[in-house]
């Protein structure tokens, strides 16, 4: 049977790490401050912003909050986010995903100042991932590295599968375990004979977007296996991409949804917005 690889526990270390770092950075006389911009009112997505929110509340960042309406047009959007670019009070600019259809999502991930990237989209902050210079990471992917690291995994070596390449979880998570000296493959839609590339990898991540496609059959015996995905079942239980009863017998670790790679997202925002403060 896997050990559980305990994202909530690992994610509140992180946060308590911040947390008194923050206060380090107070009593020398610096605040750190988000500002998270919402367009619209799509209700995953409040959800997802009030838990940023609290974390920010947890750990003593100030937040600011942009809750525009779904009318807001892109030249509105794009103003604010100027403002908060040249606002040297402002460490973090988040605009929370999806904008509206008649807002371009590129234009808007572009028009972010590179040094206030804190969600690690910005292709600057992706260009200097891919030739290991320092940059935001995408928070999804460093939470993986940190999950995986604070397990006493190890990556160097290792033969490691990604399957998922978009650009928020599969490219940089690729990256990111290619920086850590693993050997990497990326699967895809496309992938031939995806059970057998994915039954030689030591550390199994799965990005995939499909409820509990990879069951035993995909994985190795003791591989480690990192679930990215997140989903409702038929009972409307949450649920991630991976078998969890049935992958569980075979790996070695394995992250639960919820409370697995979930958690650290948000851990790792938090990390990028004090980083942000500390290099300013």
């Amino acid at each position: 049977m896997a050990k559980l690889i305990d994202g909530k526990m690992i994610s509140q270390q992180i946060k308590d790490e911040l947390k008194a770092k923050v206060a380090t950075l107070k009593e020398e006389g610096k605040d750190i401050c988000l500002a998270v911009i919402q367009v619209g009112n799509d209700p995953a997505s409040t959800v997802y912003v009030g838990n940023k929110k609290k974390a920010c509340e947890y750990i003593g960042i100030k937040s600011l909050a942009f809750e525009l309406p779904e009318e807001t047009t892109e030249e509105e959007l794009i103003g604010i986010i100027d403002k908060l670019n040249n606002d040297n009070d402002v460490d973090g600019i988040l605009v929370q995903l999806p904008v509206p259809k008649h807002i371009n999502e590129d234009t808007i991930i572009k028009s972010i100042s590179p040094k206030k990237d804190v969600d690690g989209f910005h292709p600057a902050s992706v260009g200097a991932l891919s030739i290991g210079q320092h940059g935001f990471v995408s928070c999804t992917p460093a939470g993986v590295i940190q999950l995986l690291k604070r397990s006493n995994i190890e990556i160097a070596g290792k033969e490691c599968v990604v399957i998922g390449r978009s650009n928020i979880v599969g490219k940089p998570m690729s990256m990111m375990l290619l920086r850590e000296n693993g050997t990497v493959t990326v699967c895809h839609s496309k992938t031939k004979d995806l059970k057998d590339v994915c039954k030689r990898a030591d550390i199994l991540v799965v990005a995939i977007g499909k409820p509990k496609m990879i069951d035993e059959s995909y994985v190795k015996d003791g591989a480690v296996v990192i679930d990215v995905g997140i989903h409702r079942d038929e009972n409307n239980k949450l649920c991630g991409d991976v078998d969890f009863e049935s992958v569980e017998k075979k790996a070695s670790y394995i992250t639960p949804v919820p409370g697995g790679v979930g958690p650290m997202t948000i851990a790792m925002l938090m990390n990028n917005c004090v980083e942000a403060g500390i290099n300013k």
